[in-house]
């Protein structure tokens, strides 16, 4: 079968505004960017960065691609780690869910030292990655751009689209 195109859909918009947050000790991290989306009604926006310290993270990530869908937890690794880590890297966007709500999905990375080494995880950011010593945030605010949520039949699972693409 050939194939049309190497995407499922593109938007184009631009930021409507730059918002950063300071978390402080002791606050999970996803649920503090979810307070900055509902405390500045973000509907679509991109998590630039984030950077600080945890002490400690679940790191969640597929462990096998599954032969059906939806993903369930058998098709994936919680992996916890309970000490000082760096917050390298965090991403995602958020998109209006199918009831509307704001949904936020990110992924993140951060090192830890093990010995001499420092090693480095990464994956889904879950519940229980909490800040310590400092954590900050940026998220960019969208407008006029077509994306959100929409039920993909083969996943059986709300997935992010982008532009009229069904």
């Amino acid at each position: 079968m050939e194939q049309d195109s190497l995407l499922e859909g593109t938007s184009s918009g631009s930021f409507k505004r730059i918002i950063m947050a300071r978390i402080p000790i002791g606050v999970d991290l996803l649920e503090a960017i979810r307070e900055v989306v509902k405390r500045e009604n973000i509907q679509k926006g991109l998590i630039l960065m984030g950077i600080g310290a945890l002490s400690k993270a679940t790191f969640r990530n597929l462990k096998v691609f599954p032969t059906e869908y939806p993903i369930t937890a058998k098709d994936r690794i919680y992996f916890e780690v309970e000490r000082p880590l760096e917050l390298v890297s965090l991403g995602g966007y958020i998109v209006p869910s199918l009831t509307g709500q704001p949904h936020v999905h990110a992924h993140f990375s951060a090192s830890t030292v093990i010995g001499e080494t420092v090693a480095t995880y990464g994956g889904h950011l879950e519940k229980g990655a909490i800040t310590h010593v400092k954590a900050a945030v940026a998220i960019g605010e969208l407008e006029d751009i077509e994306m959100g949520k929409r039920w993909v039949e083969e996943r059986q699972t709300e997935d992010l689209w982008l532009g009229d693409k069904v």
